[in-house]
């Protein structure tokens, strides 16, 4: 088994991979983490919180300038090396900051709300092979070939928490298991990544899963109430007392694939209702809400067949569209938002490529810079989103890039159904 910490560096260059040269000297850089959080209250964490779902994010949501989440990465691909996932990494880093730019698409002067940073990289590959994925993947059954087969749980164990390699700084024989890492305050995130290999083993793990308090309308918890709130969710995952995504990233694909499973990560979040003020306008800006709004025979575009061109635009305002074998139509048809698979003009799952318009709020959705403060509509095609199509080329990257910057960010302009500015809707992913 291969332990070598490809990246254990806090306070000069945050982010950077570079080798830890021995086990000792990174655990001793892991222990000034903490002391590194600064004493500044509008980043987070900070010398006063530092942890997932602290009650200070829900009473400093709206102070909150910047975020700096760490994540633990954890390489199961045998087929990629530091050089390739420092790469990859450092890009996917750079799409998630740009994404966290409210409006930056068209503010070259918006700030990165989301700058997320590399707690430590532990490396499990195999020292044996080249292919495929290590050994010291937890499968639930070993002999599967299909389904979901990750077993999260042991992602929480004291065999892993060796794998992890994070002496207890109170007890130097032992090392902190994931509840640990996240109760203290280390880490908030979890990365893992895969080879993307079809052979045996099957892994089958979730893009994202999250274990999140359910929060009410004043959002308060309740000491353990908790919701499935990621892309699916293990049963068997245990609840320690804080929120953790647990993001799968394929090796083999690019920036975009895993900005696609975030966003689905959001999309779980919203539908769990983990957060109701969070669900209530989610569902709007995503278009979860068509059957309510325009009497569709479903709630979303997630609706119709995969692999079909089962909706088509015949002109900027009008939507027809399939569900089984019924067809219906929809005049006057405005798009908010999109949602992870539909930009506003998209004919079918995962369509980056119409040119044609169709009307959309996006840009202007509950900020109402209309006549009687109603929303302007404009003709969105994919040139919307073309200057990110270098920066996360793959999957729905480009689109989602765009998608993101239009959610209500730091000192965004959109106003809730009281007229009041709508919160930041970044920080709920720590709550």
């Amino acid at each position: 088994m291969k332990t070598m910490f490809f990246l254990a560096i806090f306070g000069v260059v945050w982010g950077q991979l570079v080798a830890a040269p021995e086990a000792g000297r990174a655990a001793a850089s892991i222990e000034s983490v903490l002391t590194h959080d600064p004493e500044d209250q509008t980043i987070w964490p900070n010398q006063t919180s530092r942890a997932n779902g602290d009650r200070w994010l829900v009473e400093n949501h709206d102070r909150i300038r910047q975020m700096r989440p760490r994540v633990l990465l954890v390489n199961f691909s045998n087929e990629h090396d530091e050089a390739h996932l420092e790469q990859l990494v450092t890009r996917l880093r750079a799409a998630v900051a740009e994404s966290s730019r409210y409006h930056g698409y068209a503010n070259a002067e918006a700030p990165v709300f989301l700058q997320y940073e590399i707690f430590k990289c532990v490396d499990l590959r195999d020292r044996d092979r080249t292919t495929g994925d290590s050994r010291l993947v937890p499968l639930k059954d070993p002999t599967a070939r299909d389904g979901f087969n990750m077993r999260y749980a042991a992602f929480f164990s004291d065999e892993f928490a060796r794998h992890f390699g994070v002496k207890d700084p109170q007890q130097d024989d032992r090392f902190l298991r994931l509840d640990e890492l996240l109760d203290r305050g280390y880490c908030h995130e979890v990365w893992l990544c895969l080879s993307g290999a079809p052979e045996s083993p099957w892994i089958g793990a979730y893009e994202v899963v999250e274990l999140k308090p359910r929060y009410d309308a004043a959002f308060k918890s309740t000491p353990g109430d908790f919701v499935q709130a990621g892309n699916g969710g293990d049963p068997a995952q245990p609840w320690t007392g804080r929120s953790v995504r647990i993001g799968a990233i394929n090796a083999s694909r690019g920036v975009g694939c895993f900005l696609e499973s975030l966003a689905h990560g959001l999309e779980g979040m919203s539908s769990a209702e983990a957060i109701p003020y969070f669900t209530r306008y989610f569902r709007d800006y995503a278009g979860f809400n068509l059957k309510e709004k325009y009497k569709a025979p479903f709630d979303s575009l997630y609706g119709v067949q995969y692999g079909r061109s089962d909706v088509q635009y015949p002109d900027a305002s009008t939507l027809i569209a399939r569900h089984g074998v019924t067809e219906f139509k929809i005049d006057s048809y405005v798009c908010t938002g999109g949602n992870a698979h539909f930009p506003p003009n998209g004919r079918r799952h995962y369509d980056l490529d119409n040119t044609a318009p169709v009307l959309s709020t996006i840009e202007d959705w509950r900020i109402g810079s209309g006549p009687e403060g109603r929303d302007v509509a404009k003709p969105f095609t994919n040139a919307a989103f073309s200057q990110y199509r270098e920066m996360a080329p793959d999957c729905m990257g480009p689109w989602l890039v765009y998608w993101r910057q239009n959610m209500p960010g730091l000192d965004n302009r959109q106003k809730d159904a009281d007229g009041r500015p709508i919160k930041n809707w970044w920080p709920f992913l720590f709550y």
